[in-house]
């Protein structure tokens, strides 16, 4: 069960209506000075993985409580071509809205669950991890990371705090020569010991040498080239867990992945998963006076 970030989508829902409605709506205003009863549909127009609906829930319910709102596909599910995510009915000027917010959620944490499910399958057979980063909007990780696990991923670090993960510029700024990968983990394996484990980029088949003498838990393989991956892990295997990170697509994660591997971190989950399809259709109930 992927746990519900409830209280960051509370907050990003209330965000998002005070900076949409936070004038009114004057077009709806104009047109319908009174309530017009309607029931509106919200359809998948690609193959998707669904994820936000809870916020568009939320969202919908936070513009009139009294909208009545029917599921028929839940975070996590899977919806096809011309199917139906959500259906309200209720007072039209409150779905229109509403609408915007709601499908912004909708499209672009579907989107991040739709093209983690993809990576997922492209490794399916293999014991690998498809993970997310910390490269996310402000204020929206926990949600963000919640659309990749929804997807079926597995979530990285959520904060600085949550883990050791020595990069280039901590190398850089602790600068102890030729030996300063294997310095940097023996600092960081004396920091609370034991706690929590300690991951170290390694750029080179030197700093991967390095990261096992000074015994990394986890040796990140950055931006290396297949032939770079594979002789990493000959080195590696067995000493530490495997992960790789740096320009991994479509085309080339299932040849990664069948390097011998652990896990694949991609930034892209989060930083540029393309919004999916989605369309809110509307129609008037009830007579005309």
């Amino acid at each position: 069960m992927v746990q519900l970030p409830a209280a960051d989508i509370r907050r990003a829902v209330r965000l998002g209506l005070e900076e949409d409605l936070g004038q009114g709506d004057v077009t709806t205003a104009a047109l319908f000075p009174k309530p017009v009863p309607a029931r509106a549909e919200i359809i998948a127009q690609q193959p998707i993985v669904v994820a936000g609906l809870a916020a568009a829930v939320q969202t919908f319910l936070g513009v009139d409580p009294t909208l009545t709102l029917t599921v028929v596909r839940r975070d996590g599910e899977q919806a096809r071509t011309g199917e139906p995510i959500l259906s309200i009915a209720g007072d039209g000027r409150a779905i229109l809205q509403a609408e915007r917010v709601a499908l912004n959620f909708l499209q672009h944490l579907s989107g991040i669950a739709t093209l983690t499910h993809r990576f997922c399958r492209a490794v399916k057979g293999r014991s690998i991890d498809i993970m997310d980063t910390r490269k996310t909007w402000p204020g929206w990780r926990a949600i963000q990371k919640w659309a990749v696990a929804l997807g079926g991923g597995v979530n990285h670090r959520m904060s600085l705090g949550d883990g050791m993960l020595i990069k280039d510029n901590h190398l850089a700024l602790l600068n102890r020569g030729p030996q300063t990968v294997r310095a940097a983990c023996r600092l960081a394996k004396t920091y609370k010991p034991g706690t929590m484990p300690v991951i170290v980029e390694a750029e080179s088949l030197s700093e991967v040498r390095q990261a096992l003498a000074g015994k990394a838990d986890i040796i990140l393989l950055d931006n290396m080239t297949p032939a770079m991956v594979r002789r990493a892990v000959t080195l590696i295997k067995g000493r530490a867990v495997i992960e790789v990170s740096g320009g991994i697509t479509m085309k080339n994660v299932r040849a990664m992945a069948a390097m011998g591997i652990d896990r694949i971190s991609i930034g892209a989950l989060t930083h540029s998963a393309p919004a999916v399809a989605l369309s809110l259709v509307m129609t008037r109930t009830g007579r005309r006076r």
